[in-house]
């Protein structure tokens, strides 16, 4: 592959998120993208960036111990609606408090 012609791209400081940007400074922040083969420009990613985008790539929930499963459990309605109720007022998943809730029986067991 020829890189003799491959140029960087200068990185420019966007000054706030595109997202909250009004129409015609989003349009200016994007300009450089609408010329015709802006993909010839790029350049092939550094091993850093490479590792960085693998990293990123993963998908799916953290590893904890042994993994998880996903299972079938049937709970009475009036006990799942308390424990939805007890999960929001303590900011944490149903899944984390039930686990909590698994993990004190077992270890008491």
């Amino acid at each position: 592959m020829d890189t003799s012609n491959t140029r960087r791209r200068a990185k420019t400081p966007v000054s706030k998120a595109y997202w909250k940007m009004t129409t015609a400074e989003l349009r200016a922040a994007t300009k450089e993208f609408d010329q015709e083969g802006i993909g010839d420009s790029f350049r092939p990613a550094t091993p850093e960036e490479q590792a960085r985008f693998e990293r990123a790539r993963k998908r799916g929930r953290p590893r904890i111990g042994a993994g998880s499963k996903t299972i079938s459990v049937t709970v009475e309605a009036g006990l799942l609606a308390e424990t939805d109720r007890l999960a929001k007022k303590l900011r944490v998943p149903r899944a984390v408090l039930i686990a909590r809730g698994l993990r004190s029986v077992v270890e008491s067991g």
